[in-house]
């Protein structure tokens, strides 16, 4: 099994595209690698655009909307897990792999809810896992989050322990973030064990600004938003929400830093292009803050996840941390477009071998867990 190739299905709370990943593990079973180091090679990737409708749908539910009925929430939960089953066929398409050559496919889901602090906490992912088993012939691992929170975690962040195997460096502290809709850090230290946490909003504020004031679904480049001046004003009042100052475990997502979060910070005559811009520095100023607070001394950061492809944020990083070096996950051989995905194709492996794939010191649960609701052929 050690060798086989194994599918990885993400779709974050931007929920811009399904992105699929083909990869082939080899070595590193235990979650610290073992004595043999995990490597991995992604064999294929591709990203696959969701229907509009369903997607409108998707986002109205992650920034905290509701749906007319539970069978509404039914028939998405089955186009989503239809979805999903054909990301994971046209990427073996693509790649020129027979389904038979393929372990196990790994699905995320796509996040409607994540409530870690309630008295009873859940987060909720859809698309059903049994039709994606269905569609594609191939045994799928899904509801990676659940078991987590039953013991007491966040369920999130849940990648650290493969930053770790992939990226650690015994010479440096390191850190890997990933700028999805929400920003999420995982601390590298020289020595000690991995630590990670979500930071607050990266591209999910700010897609939603530019699409209410230019009608694109992103601000491409960040070329816009480059344009503003920085409100330092509603910078201080964005910045005020006790949900910084909270101490890890953290996790959070649109249903928090939404729509309805930044109206009543707004005045309502500032520029939309200035709010924009002010956005941008949140993200940066609320990493930097995590970064210098949990990890003072890290030399270098690693960025994965769509806003490492927006310049004008990459920038405002390092206005914010002046002495770490900031590159992309890509000048270490992983995909920063694909690195969840490789993600949940690795946490697939994890449950098939019955080995954790959580890290208590991450999302604060009790100890190791196996994740994940096995679906087989």
């Amino acid at each position: 099994m050690n060798d086989k190739l194994y599918i990885g299905l993400m779709s974050g709370t931007s929920a811009d595209g399904i992105d699929a990943a083909l990869v082939r593990f080899q070595g590193g079973a235990d979650i610290d690698g073992g004595n043999e180091p995990l490597r991995a090679e992604v064999v294929a990737a591709r990203t696959s655009p969701w229907d509009p409708d369903v997607r409108a749908r998707l986002v109205w539910l992650g920034q905290g909307g509701s749906l007319d009925s539970l069978d509404e929430l039914g028939t998405l939960d089955a186009q989503v897990g239809e979805a999903f089953a054909e990301a994971a066929l046209a990427v073996l398409v693509e790649a020129g792999i027979d389904t038979g050559d393929v372990a196990a496919i790994g699905s995320h889901g796509q996040t409607v809810r994540h409530r870690p602090y309630l008295k009873h906490p859940f987060s909720l992912q859809i698309g059903d896992a049994g039709r994606i088993v269905e569609r594609t012939g191939i045994t799928t691992v899904a509801d990676f989050r659940r078991r987590d929170i039953a013991a007491g975690g966040h369920g999130a962040p849940l990648l650290p322990a493969l930053h770790h195997a992939l990226l650690h460096d015994a010479s440096e502290d390191r850190a890997v973030l990933n700028l999805g809709g929400i920003a999420n850090i995982t601390l590298l230290p020289k020595v000690s064990d991995v630590r990670g946490f979500d930071t607050g909003p990266a591209n999910a504020l700010m897609d939603l600004w530019c699409h209410e004031h230019t009608g694109r679904p992103y601000d491409e480049d960040g070329a816009w938003g480059a344009t503003g001046v920085v409100d330092d004003a509603l910078l201080s009042r964005l910045l005020e929400d006790p949900w910084f100052a909270t101490p890890p475990p953290k996790s959070s997502g649109r249903e928090h830093f939404q729509r309805a979060w930044l109206a009543p910070r707004l005045r309502g005559d500032e520029s939309a292009v200035d709010v924009q811009a002010t956005l941008r520095v949140l993200t940066a100023r609320t990493i930097g803050d995590a970064l210098r607070s949990a990890q003072p001394d890290t030399q270098r950061l690693l960025v994965c996840g769509g806003g490492v492809h927006n310049p004008s944020l990459l920038q405002a990083l390092r206005d914010e941390l002046p002495g770490v070096v900031i590159t992309s996950t890509q000048e270490h051989g992983l995909d920063p477009d694909h690195i969840e995905a490789m993600g949940f194709a690795w946490l697939a492996r994890q449950t098939l071998l019955g080995l954790p794939g959580n890290r208590a010191s991450v999302t604060g649960a009790a100890g190791p867990r196996v994740l994940g609701a096995i679906y087989p052929v």
